[in-house]
């Protein structure tokens, strides 16, 4: 099945148990194992940053719950990032501080804003990217407030949230809404199509595979969608992807979005736009959550983490 898998995951692999063949059957279910699977990692305390509850107002007349996260100690005016959680646009890290997000907020020293959008299928595209560019426009405009600096803020997410973060580039651009520096783009979720080889290859139940991608296209956008997806929901179908923000992209050797998510960095490459790709061979979608304590995990978040901070406090393209 599996041709190379990193020798430092390969125990790791063989004890994952079964996945459901469709993990949104029971959507409450996969929210609960989620929880369970990230529970170790949200202790309620996190000595390095501190952390605010707010409420911004919607695009429908809804709230959004919003944690902002700010490097314990810090002054001034700090970087800016917004950061989308994954979860198959259907569940996700809500129970308390996203470990992401707080490693964000600690490595890179920048002011993390972490959206609760709404979850499908209870809400469907394009609620959920809708909720992510109204905090967005909320950000940029209480920047002041929330001690960041307009000019400098960035989007990053994996899976979904990767996603997510693309399709915000091309909907701040579009719109000539807040500009965004940089996106980071982790194992992300941009294509509904599923036309790709890593799509058709990954089927292994343990893990993160081509037919649950489907049915998470399928829980997203609705089952009965036409042909004509907008790039908002499936940021690969945008056919120009010039003036969008430097980019990074980490993919999975064993992660059936790895093909799409190489294609989006080469036709952003294309497009002139500045882009670091960095694959992990042998390792499968969010293998972090499942071994994060081994040394692949701690260099690949290294990585990324380096990355962001670079173009946040460097400049980046």
């Amino acid at each position: 099945m599996h041709p190379y898998v990193h020798p430092e995951l390969a125990g790791v692999l063989a004890a994952l148990p079964e996945r459901p063949e469709n993990p949104y059957t029971d959507v409450e279910a996969t929210r609960a194992a989620f929880r369970a699977l990230m529970a170790p990692r949200m202790p309620a305390h996190d000595p390095r940053v501190g952390i605010r509850q707010l409420s911004v107002p919607g695009p429908d007349g809804n709230s959004i719950d919003v944690q902002v996260l700010r490097p314990a100690g810090a002054e001034g005016l700090l970087p800016g990032v917004l950061y989308l959680h994954g979860g198959g646009f259907a569940y996700g890290e809500l129970d308390g501080p996203s470990p992401m997000a707080r490693d964000v907020c600690a490595a890179v020293g920048a002011v993390v804003v972490n959206v609760h959008y709404r979850l499908a299928p209870e809400h469907r595209y394009p609620a959920g990217v809708e909720d992510c560019y109204a905090v967005l426009e909320w950000m940029a405009a209480t920047a002041g407030d929330l001690g960041l600096d307009a000019g400098r803020i960035a989007v990053t997410g994996a899976s979904a949230g990767g996603g997510l973060s693309a399709a915000l580039c091309l909907m701040a651009r579009d719109r000539r809404g807040p500009r965004i520096t940089f996106q980071s783009l982790l194992v992300p979720c941009l294509d509904d199509r599923g036309g790709t080889a890593s799509l058709r290859r990954v089927t292994d139940r343990r893990i993160v595979n081509g037919d649950g991608i489907r049915h998470t296209w399928d829980t997203y956008l609705g089952p009965g969608r036409g042909a004509e997806v907008p790039a908002y929901a499936a940021p690969a179908r945008a056919t120009d992807l010039t003036g969008l923000p430097p980019a990074y992209l980490l993919t999975c050797g064993l992660d059936p979005l790895r093909d799409e998510g190489l294609d989006y960095a080469r036709r952003l490459m294309e497009a002139q736009v500045a882009v670091e790709v960095r694959d992990v061979p042998g390792a499968w979608h969010f293998f972090e959550a499942y071994a994060p304590h081994s040394a692949l995990a701690r260099r690949t978040t290294t990585h990324w983490l380096d990355a962001l901070r670079t173009a946040l406090t460097e400049g980046c393209g």
